[in-house]
């Protein structure tokens, strides 16, 4: 004969304490009938005492795990980031309530480890249930964990754009550039690639832009250079940083370049139009024009048949 499991044992013994229970209820209510207040003491000292301490030790220690988890948490949100401070502060609280309560049920003859696997099985049908939770949950420990982002970024994470409101064990929040609030789970974030904007204390600006092929190398060089040099108040000098005019390529309609432009992050988007609005300028004041695509057609009508032929875009 197969020996009963934990579970089992668990629940022949919280059977056996509801049978005790009540007999002894019983005991003492017929007693009382019968004038016998003796039965009616006992089970008060056994039962009623009991009950009223440990429900005074949930009390206080549900206040002493409060004050544990705030302090536990506190140096974290100041010297660290608050979202980890509030994980870390949950988990203290959660962690300390557990224990107490599994503590309180040892007083009444419950047995833990019985008790722990009743939880366990549980636990693991529930973690069937909600994997796809779970999966978040763990993601959100990773994303608190690594800190591939914090609160205040501006990233590109799960397929949105925005800067980050909040980041919480199972969803981040963002908060988009067109004022809309949208909630990610984690997961999707965890298992996607992060691009994290506001990273780095400065940014490249790139405007490219055509020159017609008539116009001059050097010439078409310097009045870029001198778009550039117009916006010196916003260039971050330093190694590998300043500003180039690169001459990309020859291109169908067009002599290609590029001009690249170092700056504060903050001011990535202000130095963007101000830079292309200057090449334009400048470019207009040179006389050098910014071709576009175009299209040669001719007209063949050999025999008196009629054909057209595309040369070129």
């Amino acid at each position: 004969m197969a020996e009963p499991t934990t579970a089992e044992q668990a629940e022949t013994a919280l059977k056996q304490t509801g049978t005790e229970v009540t007999e002894r209820v019983s005991e003492a209510f017929d007693g009382l009938t019968h004038g016998d207040i003796s039965s009616s003491l006992v089970l008060v000292e056994d039962y009623v005492v009991p009950i009223v301490v440990s429900v005074l030790i949930l009390i206080v220690g549900l206040i002493v795990a409060s004050f544990i988890s705030k302090a536990a948490g506190a140096p974290i949100r100041k010297r660290v980031d608050e979202t980890v401070g509030r994980f870390v502060s949950k988990l203290v609280f959660y962690s300390l309530m557990v224990f107490l309560i599994l503590g309180v049920l040892g007083r009444f003859g419950i047995s833990v480890a019985s008790f722990a696997a009743v939880i366990a099985a549980a636990g693991f049908a529930v973690g069937l249930a909600f994997q796809g939770t779970l999966s978040n949950f763990a993601a959100g420990v990773l994303l608190l964990v690594f800190r591939p982002f914090k609160v205040g970024d501006v990233v590109n994470a799960g397929g949105v754009l925005g800067k980050v409101d909040e980041i919480d064990l199972f969803t981040t929040t963002f908060d988009t550039f067109d004022n809309r609030r949208i909630i990610v789970p984690n997961s999707s974030i965890g298992g996607s690639t992060i691009e994290n904007i506001t990273f780095h204390t400065v940014r490249r600006v790139d405007v490219s832009v055509g020159a017609e092929y008539s116009a001059d190398i050097k010439k078409t060089r310097s009045v870029l250079t001198r778009a550039a040099e117009s916006l010196k108040e916003h260039l971050v000098e330093g190694e590998g940083r300043g500003f180039q005019v690169f001459l990309k390529e020859l291109g169908d309609s067009s002599v290609n370049w590029a001009v690249r432009f170092w700056t504060k992050a903050d001011d990535y988007w202000v130095v963007h139009e101000k830079l292309t609005e200057a090449v334009k300028n400048e470019l207009d004041a040179a006389g050098i024009g910014i071709p576009f695509p175009q299209m040669d057609v001719h007209i063949d009508a050999p025999e008196g048949n009629m054909s057209l032929k595309a040369v070129g875009e």
